[in-house]
């Protein structure tokens, strides 16, 4: 057995948490900002912050910072994975599908 994760091995950790799975619906759309997510998700900031960390070190999203607000979107990486709905990810050794909860 290989000493090196599969490449999906990330991916499904961070999307294994409902709150990551639900943030990454969200940003399937466009980008957001952390109060946007916090907003529309219903969850603190200081969660959806720890979350979003958690993705971002995944490499599923990125953020950036303009002024007070941290825009946050996904990754041209892991969005290329997506089918052209944005609703199916395909990691070769399974398939989600995000327009199912």
């Amino acid at each position: 057995m290989s000493t090196q994760e599969p490449h999906c091995v990330p991916y499904l950790k961070a999307l294994g948490d409902p709150s990551r799975w639900r943030i990454v619906r969200e940003l399937l759309g466009k980008e957001l900002t952390v109060g946007d997510l916090v907003t529309r998700l219903g969850i603190s900031q200081y969660n959806v912050s720890k979350h979003i960390r958690i993705l971002r070190d995944a490499g599923i999203i990125e953020t950036e910072k303009a002024g007070k607000f941290v825009h946050v979107t996904i990754t041209s990486q892991f969005r290329h994975q997506l089918s052209t709905e944005n609703n199916t990810l395909n990691l070769g050794c399974c398939t989600f599908h995000f327009d199912q909860e």
